[in-house]
Order: C-alpha cells, then sequence, then structure tokens
C-alpha cells in the first residue's frame, strides 16, 4: 500500500486561468471536450494540475500555428500522445535488444 507524502498541488480554475492568460469559460470549454483535464470538488468546482498548463499551452500553440478548431485540437493532441507512446515503447525494446548500451 502507498500512502502520499503531502497533499497533491491543485489549483482552482480562476487561477489556472490567470496562470494560462486565458479567461475561465475557455478553459471550462477545453475540459467539456476532454482537452484539458481537471478534477470536480463536492461542489462542481474545478481543480487541476500543474501539468495541465502544458496542455493547455500545447492547445493554444497548435490552434495558434496551424489555424486548427478545437475539435481537431483534441485529435492532433491525442495523435501526438500515441506517438509519444510509441516512441518511448520502441526506445524500451531497443535498450532491451542492447543491454542498454547506446550505439553512439
Amino acid at each position: 500500500m502507498r500512502y502520499a507524502l503531502m497533499r497533491p498541488v491543485r489549483v482552482d480554475l480562476e487561477t489556472f486561468a490567470r496562470d494560462a492568460h486565458v479567461h475561465p469559460e475557455l478553459v471550462r470549454r477545453f475540459v467539456a471536450l476532454g482537452i484539458v483535464d481537471a478534477d470536480r470538488d463536492v461542489s462542481g468546482g474545478l481543480w487541476f494540475s500543474p501539468e495541465q498548463l502544458a496542455a493547455l499551452a500545447r492547445v493554444q500553440r497548435l490552434r495558434t500555428g496551424f489555424s486548427l478548431n478545437y475539435a481537431a485540437v483534441g485529435l492532433v493532441c491525442d495523435l501526438l500522445d500515441r506517438i509519444a507512446a510509441l516512441e518511448a515503447a520502441q526506445r524500451h525494446r531497443a535498450q532491451q535488444r542492447t543491454g542498454g548500451r547506446s550505439w553512439t
């Protein structure tokens, strides 16, 4: 059994929106679309982990850089995550074959 040594760091909707420089309503839309993950408390308030700031920044870069709508941004984020997982699995297999030694 594992026990947390400290309470996880979470920020509320207003703080998260202020740190990300976006309107809280836009953050709510991202949560509804599944682009940004959030936890809900008993009263229905949204709470975010600090890692979600990076996810929101990626969404903003994709939207601005490629002029994608939010549905397409969600799809692209899912595909990028899948590519990263596949590349990590390939690196892991390659390390197992070579015994952890790099060819360089």
